[in-house]
């Protein structure tokens, strides 16, 4: 079974906004076997209440190379994860390439999973929680 079809049942109960942080971890680069959090691949994500009702989620992500042939498969599936999670109306998913990713996004288990023994690059900065923007 793929990585990427693990977890795939939504949490259940109100929106909460360490679902995001849930969701985003079981979605997989496809040819990497680590989540795109651990891998740092999200740069930014928030939630805002949509004007529509329920909960707008917007995630600003990159991929490990621009010309990335799954980008399209891990956007997709980012997008239909977080569309599934409770209250949610709206997602919005920007793959950006500014600034570039490299290995320094990466968390110390992902390097060590990936058989990275070079720990001088400088961890990534603390990813503070999501905010919920009323």
């Amino acid at each position: 079974m793929p990585r990427s079809s693990q977890n795939t049942t939504p949490p259940a109960g109100p929106f909460r906004e360490e679902m995001i942080w849930q969701q985003l971890k079981t979605v997989y680069d496809p040819e990497i076997p680590v989540n795109i959090v651990d891998l740092g691949l999200i740069y930014d994500a928030a939630a805002f209440d949509a004007e529509a009702g329920g909960k707008r989620i917007m995630v600003r992500m990159t991929l490990t190379a621009p010309g990335c042939a799954m980008s399209d498969v891990i956007k997709a599936e980012v997008e239909g994860k977080l569309a599934r999670l409770p209250e949610v109306s709206e997602v919005r998913v920007d793959v950006v390439f500014d600034p570039p990713w490299d290995k320094s996004r990466m968390s110390e288990a992902a390097r060590l999973q990936l058989g990275f023994d070079d720990f001088s690059a400088p961890a990534p900065a603390a990813r503070g929680p999501f905010r919920i923007v009323r």
